[in-house]
């Protein structure tokens, strides 16, 4: 029998639908019926206001997204839910109530992981992605600019190696419980501390990665985990950047960092991000949920503040 599934589709500037379609039958791929998703805010807020720029439409393309950039797209990717035989699995997948999906991109969830904190899982991918691109030594002093979902991910792995010194910077100070919880310490920009060995940039914002050439000690290395889109920043380049010899490093998902391409396939990296997710305190980056019949009126709203943003569906 056919299967009608729903799903979220951004189909003008700021502006959502649900859609209904006919799931294909396609051979051994999984029917997955969704618990929740996961609003990843920085990229998918991008998607949402149509400021994907025409030179990245390809590079942008999550793995089972539908439609084309800019509108309408069906975007989004991350996605719990069970198989028919009742396991629970992630998925890269948009917001969608039931899909099909190759069995190969459905990573089981391990049991200690409830199924709310596991939509984390594309985010701490992310995260890890980041902290294999800035080989970071025991005992450096380390600064992570942006106490957004990423930032606060990358912060707490950072802060798991020994002797490490892991201060977080935001402009929101209500932050700071959460980076604290994470065994980081906390400052707003004016107070960020200088002299710093790695600096992973994730406030997505001009003004964080000035204070990132700043802060930084001679011969630091400094990681981009932001994604600017179609935004071009102003950089003082002629300062900080040459007399001390800093290194800017670009991080990116995509692609596995060079320590661990051809050693780690994607699923194993996302498999193991799953496993980094059964410490109940990453509990603390998850907002009240919404609900998915609820996102054409409610996504502007969770789009524009909080953390990680829980969609609930149907019996999820």
């Amino acid at each position: 029998m056919p299967v009608t599934a729903h799903a979220f589709w951004t189909v003008a500037p700021g502006v959502g639908e649900i859609r209904a379609e006919t799931l294909p039958s396609r051979g051994e791929d999984l029917l997955v019926r969704t618990l929740a998703s996961g609003i990843s805010r920085g990229t998918e807020a991008i998607v949402f206001a149509g400021r994907v720029p025409a030179s990245q439409y390809d590079a942008m393309r999550a793995p089972m997204m539908d439609g084309a950039f800019p509108f309408p797209v069906k975007y989004g990717y991350a996605c719990v839910g069970t198989t028919p035989e009742g396991e629970r699995v992630f998925v890269l997948h948009p917001h969608q109530d039931q899909f099909r999906a190759p069995a190969e991109m459905c990573i089981p969830v391990p049991d200690p992981v409830r199924t709310a904190r596991a939509v984390l899982a594309a985010n701490m991918e992310t995260a890890l992605n980041i902290v294999w691109d800035a080989a970071p030594i025991a005992g450096e002093r380390m600064l992570v600019i942006g106490a957004g979902v990423v930032g606060l991910l990358t912060a707490a792995l950072l802060a798991r190696l020994p002797a490490a010194r892991v201060a977080v910077v935001d402009v929101d100070p209500a932050r700071a419980p959460i980076a604290e919880k994470l065994g980081c310490t906390f400052a707003v920009p004016d107070a960020a501390p200088d002299d710093q060995e790695l600096i992973v940039h994730a406030s997505g914002s001009e003004a964080g990665l000035r204070l990132a050439l700043a802060s930084a000690a001679f011969e630091a290395r400094i990681v981009e985990a932001s994604w600017f889109a179609d935004h071009l920043p102003a950089l003082p380049l002629g300062e900080a950047l040459h007399s001390r010899r800093l290194r800017l490093i670009s991080s990116q998902v995509g692609s596995n960092a060079t320590p661990k391409r051809g050693r780690r396939t994607h699923r194993e990296r996302l498999a193991m991000a799953l496993g980094l997710l059964t410490d109940p305190v990453f509990d603390l980056l998850l907002e009240p949920p919404a609900y998915f019949w609820q996102l054409p009126r409610t996504m502007p709203r969770l789009l524009r503040a909080g953390l990680c943003h829980v969609v609930r569906y149907a019996g999820g």
